[in-house]
């Protein structure tokens, strides 16, 4: 069996196993304890934000974010929606951008590169059609190295907030990866792996879900996997809600279930 060849086996023992009860136990009881603010949706979900620090940002619209504190995925959504009905394409990509970053300091300095390729704006506008088209993973074959320093880390988030904006859902729903996201699903991966007595499992499972530069292919397998994983807990009694992917990949992000353990 070839390297590919392992990967493609490990990919669909992960998209059609089921999580396993411990994981479904710990992601129900997040949802009733800290989660429970996300149960209808997970526009409440803030992070930190300082905005004078982005001002210095060329496309940074500061009408459209708060004056300071926390800025949440709805506010994000909101500054997204403007900007995509005004045509300014790269101040929807700056909100998501800063929301990225959270608290961290070197985000404006990279913003401002990214921004200064004169091509940006085309492929960000492009990107968002394909997207309402022809969904998520052909929208991110658009970005996918086609803007000099925009990762799918965070042209990912580009694509979920559009897509959240957006009047009608892509089909996929556009959804954030990004390497802590991705390390969640490694780890998965890999028991998922060895449960199944796949050969080199744990190996195959760092190669493809890597810390970053994630295929297209690699994103429609992560889509595949969540939207299936939702499903279930959807169906588990737990009170997860129906249609919400990205209530999963919040969890994720927060490292509410450790699959290693």
């Amino acid at each position: 069996m070839s390297r590919q060849d392992r990967a493609d086996a490990l990919d669909a023992e992960l998209t059609t196993r089921p999580l396993p009860p411990a994981a479904v136990s710990v992601l129900g009881g997040w949802l009733a304890g800290r989660g429970a603010p996300y149960a209808r949706g997970t526009g409440a979900h803030a992070v930190p934000f300082a905005p004078e620090r982005w001002s210095s940002v060329p496309a940074w619209p500061a009408s459209a974010v708060p004056a300071a504190g926390r800025l949440s995925r709805a506010r994000v959504t909101d500054a997204v929606r403007e900007a995509v009905r005004g045509g300014r394409w790269t101040e929807a990509l700056a909100v998501p951008y800063a929301w990225g970053h959270g608290g961290t300091g070197y985000g404006p300095h990279r913003l401002r590169k990214i921004l200064a390729a004169p091509h940006a704006p085309r492929v960000l506008a492009e990107a968002a059609s394909v997207l309402g088209e022809d969904g998520a993973v052909e929208a991110y074959r658009v970005l996918r190295g086609a803007v000099k320093g925009l990762g799918p880390a965070f042209f990912t988030k580009f694509l979920y907030f559009v897509d959240q904006a957006a009047d009608a859902p892509a089909a996929p729903r556009a959804l954030v990866l990004d390497r802590k996201v991705a390390r969640v699903v490694r780890a998965h991966a890999a028991r998922v792996g060895r449960e199944a007595d796949l050969p080199a499992a744990a190996g195959t499972a760092a190669w493809i879900w890597s810390d970053g530069g994630w295929t297209e292919h690699r994103y429609a397998v992560y889509l595949r996997w969540v939207a299936h994983a939702s499903g279930q807990l959807a169906s588990a009694g737990i009170g997860w809600p129906e249609d919400s992917p990205d209530l999963l990949e919040l969890a994720l992000f927060s490292e509410v279930w450790d699959p290693a353990r």
